[in-house]
């Protein structure tokens, strides 16, 4: 059987910063409903929806306060549906966020388990513990928050209480225990909820911290080399935890179940986790009682050098080979600065940048019209791969990260707590340019006699430049390079199947070969010459270049350049 979802194309959506249908300057599903026909014109088979449930907006949407709802700034029910079926009679699946690790706060639970004593069986869907020191006025371990900080909040100062509990992110972020039959219960139902609805799979939120140590003991020391933010996935006893493939077994049995109910559907979840290095992981989380899918983020996070994309494409390939599982691939996400930023910067070949945190970039200075050219060459590198692809909206108009925004306008988590010395996640979330006219936010708010509201983080002076009507018409622009990547994929790489071989053909070279399809970049800064009686190489004929009119002759590849060859 060919699953839908194991070669898709997938376009990822923050609804907050899509597009807004009401003028109040902040993105909602209406606003996405309106501009499906471009997602559709883009290739996609499907559209993945970042949080929109009920929340307090402390980790815009990752902290939920209702997992069956619709948030209210974004819509309600009938206009998810709305937004379902329009996209199904386009021909993509939705797909949504589900978020497990924890929920928020101000989630009904939570405030019950506030409202109860220690021991009490609202507590127990939760990690709450006593204190250690006098009067119980140390947290219970010495785990470190992944947003900074530490890992536990004190509850109140009533000393028959003083209980601890644990927010592997933020305090707004309260831990679930997923051995507790009522969480089990939650997300099971959840997930049932939103396929009644016609959503035909999950991407699952930050898996590595779920399921911990049940005696949740002390992290042993790490390398001093260790940044603040990745303390918390160096924590034995909360990153990789067998429980968590528990967690998972139990939802595959959810999903399984509901498929034998409806047996046309094909449904799919795919985690998230950072595991860049570690193809073992890839393939311990997706053995066939668990994910249908996982990301491959090396691709993403790799520095821009031979040696480093190469492992980045053998390690998830290799796990393919291993598990029979195709990853899910991108370069871009709600996470991390995006691409053009990131491999712009002087720093961006440097091995050492080598890194799974992505979260925090560096302050090497960026040539954006290098990391234009080097991002058009890690798309064409990404559409040939065997799997599905995950793009990230804006990435398609070449969108750089925003890097000035100002400190008061900031709204990520990670910013307050660091004190400022991790700027966040913000830059890559700025509200998208669909026109050229700043009076309407950039196309991103409707057109009103009184003007519009300002969006919710400020667009930068010049925005329109990266608009989509802007590139409409430009034949050299990240846009038409796109549209152009979406149909060479579907015409010469998707028939030759899920697997593909990194090949050696020159040491400065990054090349697979899949089926027919052969492809090849050159990282570096001078074109290098390909040698036509290489074994991959024979009979090849290039049919695509991700730097327009640079294909001089079919054997050489200019500097930061993809082509695409067909034997």
């Amino acid at each position: 059987m060919t699953h839908w979802w194991a070669d898709a194309l997938v376009y990822q959506v923050y609804v907050r910063s899509f597009a807004d249908s009401d003028g109040n300057g902040i993105g909602d599903l209406d606003g996405i409903t309106e501009h499906l026909d471009h997602i559709a014109a883009l290739g996609a088979d499907a559209l993945w929806l970042n949080p929109c449930y009920p929340s307090p907006q402390h980790d815009h949407g990752y902290d939920v306060s209702d997992y069956t709802a619709i948030h209210d700034e974004y819509g309600t029910l009938d206009t998810f549906d709305r937004l379902v079926a329009e996209a199904k009679a386009r021909g993509m699946a939705v797909v949504m966020d589900v978020v497990p690790n924890h929920c928020s706060s101000e989630h009904p639970w939570f405030l019950a388990a506030l409202a109860a004593a220690p021991g009490s069986p609202e507590r127990a869907r939760f990690y709450f513990r006593d204190g250690r020191g006098p009067g119980g006025t140390e947290p219970p371990n010495n785990w470190m928050a992944a947003f900074g900080g530490p890992a536990w909040t004190r509850v109140d100062d009533d000393p028959d209480d003083g209980q601890w509990y644990l927010g592997t992110f933020t305090p707004h972020q309260p831990d679930f225990d997923h051995t507790n039959p009522d969480v089990q219960q939650l997300f099971a139902d959840a997930l049932r909820f939103w396929f009644d609805r016609g959503v035909e799979g999950f991407r699952v939120d930050a898996i590595t911290p779920v399921g911990k140590h049940p005696e949740l003991p002390d992290q042993p020391p790490i390398d001093h080399a260790v940044r603040e933010l990745g303390a918390t996935w160096e924590n034995p006893h909360l990153a990789w935890r067998e429980e968590g493939n528990d967690v998972w077994r139990r939802w595959r049995e959810v999903l399984v179940e509901y498929e034998r109910e409806h047996p046309d559907r094909d449904l799919v979840l795919v985690g998230e986790a950072y595991a860049v290095g570690r193809p073992d992981l890839l393939t311990r989380f997706t053995r066939p009682d668990q994910f249908r899918q996982l990301f491959a983020f090396d691709l993403m996070l790799a520095p821009w050098n031979q040696r480093n994309l190469v492992q980045a494409l053998r390690d998830p390939l290799g796990a393919l080979d291993a598990s029979g599982v195709a990853p899910a691939w991108t370069l871009n996400n709600h996470d991390v600065q995006r691409v053009v930023t990131r491999l712009g910067r002087a720093d961006a070949h440097l091995p050492e940048r080598w890194t799974n945190s992505a979260i925090d970039g560096t302050d090497a200075p960026v040539d954006v019209a290098l990391g234009t050219r080097r991002a058009r060459a890690a798309a064409a590198l990404a559409f040939a791969l065997p799997g599905s692809l995950y793009l990230y909206q804006g990435e398609e108009l070449g969108l750089p990260e925003v890097l000035d925004l100002p400190d008061d306008r900031r709204e990520d988590p990670v910013f307050a707590l660091t004190d400022g010395a991790v700027i966040g996640r913000d830059g890559c979330r700025v509200p998208l340019p669909w026109t050229a006219d700043p009076s309407t936010s950039y196309g991103f708010s409707p057109a009103a006699p009184g003007g519009v509201a300002a969006p919710w983080l400020p667009q930068p002076d010049g925005w329109g430049e990266y608009a989509l009507e802007t590139q409409l018409d430009l034949p050299d622009s990240m846009l038409q390079l796109y549209g152009e990547l979406s149909s060479a994929r579907r015409e010469h790489a998707l028939p030759q199947g899920l697997r593909a071989t990194v090949v050696d053909i020159d040491d400065r070279l990054v090349a697979f070969v899949r089926g027919d399809l052969v492809v090849v970049l050159n990282p570096t800064a001078e074109p290098v010459a390909l040698d036509p009686a290489h074994d991959a190489l024979a009979g090849a004929r290039p049919i695509l270049s991700s730097a327009p009119g640079e294909m001089h002759t079919p054997t050489v590849v200019p500097a930061d350049t993809t082509v695409w060859l067909i034997r």
